[in-house]
């Protein structure tokens, strides 16, 4: 067994599995001890290297492409804090961090662990159900269906077409981006008739605006990947335009009459909250040149 006990969080090695615990310190991001413990088989490494600094240095593990649903999701974005495979190491530690690291690689090389793509998760992604409550409402996820709950400070528009409920089978992809603190993030879900959707995420019923804490809105990362993990595997995919939009488009995207028929459809709705009273000449007229350009 080769193990290192930091303030950060503790890795053990057993010669088949990486055990990833976060620590409870109150330094350690909050995205990471709600997380949890990940378990990370030897087959989905790909390296491992620890770099030393004059006070501190870190441990950094690399995992093969397309082992892991929170990579994928993510997609590279998630603060480096808040990277459950980096592992900030005191200085006197440095050299238990290098034996650590060190026996990992002896590892892969004796077991011929290749480095090239994988084609299906190694790992499992955080358990269902899961939820998480963000500045622009509340989403959920049990394993079959997505529900967004919206906010009271949620757009009206938002507010108005109530609930979104999501079944995994509707659902083509997910996209990510975190609130930085400087530019708002989002959490959008795909579907085939939203896929060319041009509303922005303040205006999407399938999109979280992420506007409020950084800290906070981080956690809707633990949904978009317990969502990756139960949609088809990015090897799957069959053409190139699908790949460079959506990494995890399994099947034909919608033709452009298709594209079309949805844009009038929402003009539709939008026509029918704006005669109800819903929303007022002003979100009618700003929404309904959102979604002309789409055209």
């Amino acid at each position: 067994m080769a193990e290192i006990i930091q303030r950060d969080g503790t890795w053990a090695f057993d010669g088949t599995t990486v055990r990833i615990t976060p620590g409870l310190h109150r330094s350690v991001p909050l995205f990471r001890q709600t997380y949890g413990e990940i378990a990370v088989p030897l087959e989905a490494v790909s390296g491992v290297v620890f770099e030393p600094e004059r006070k501190r240095g870190r441990l950094r593990m690399r995992l093969r492409e397309g082992a892991d649903p929170l990579l994928q999701a993510t997609g590279g974005r998630l603060p480096d804090a808040a990277d459950p495979y980096r592992l900030v190491v005191d200085v006197d530690r440095a050299g238990v961090a290098e034996y650590v690291a060190e026996e990992i690689r002896r590892a892969l090389l004796l077991d011929q662990i290749p480095k090239d793509p994988t084609k299906t998760y190694l790992l499992s992604g955080p358990p269902v159900p899961v939820s998480v409550r963000s500045s622009d409402g509340s989403v959920s996820f049990d394993g079959l269906q997505v529900r967004i709950d919206w906010a009271d400070t949620s757009d009206r528009v938002k507010r108005a077409t109530g609930p979104r409920i999501i079944a995994i089978s509707d659902l083509v992809g997910v996209e990510w981006l975190p609130n930085s603190g400087y530019e708002d993030g989002f959490l959008r879900f795909v579907t085939r008739e939203t896929a060319f959707s041009k509303l922005p995420p303040e205006k999407d019923p399938y999109a979280l605006d992420l506007w409020g804490s950084a800290r906070r809105d981080l956690l809707t990362a633990l949904v978009a990947t317990a969502v990756t993990a139960r949609l088809p595997h990015p090897s799957t995919r069959t053409a190139d335009d699908q790949a460079n939009r959506f990494p995890q488009l399994p099947a034909a995207v919608p033709s452009q009459a298709d594209h079309h028929d949805v844009l009038l459809r929402r003009l539709r709705e939008l026509g029918e909250l704006h005669r109800e009273g819903v929303l007022t000449d002003e979100e009618f007229a700003m929404t309904k040149a959102v979604i002309l350009r789409g055209f």
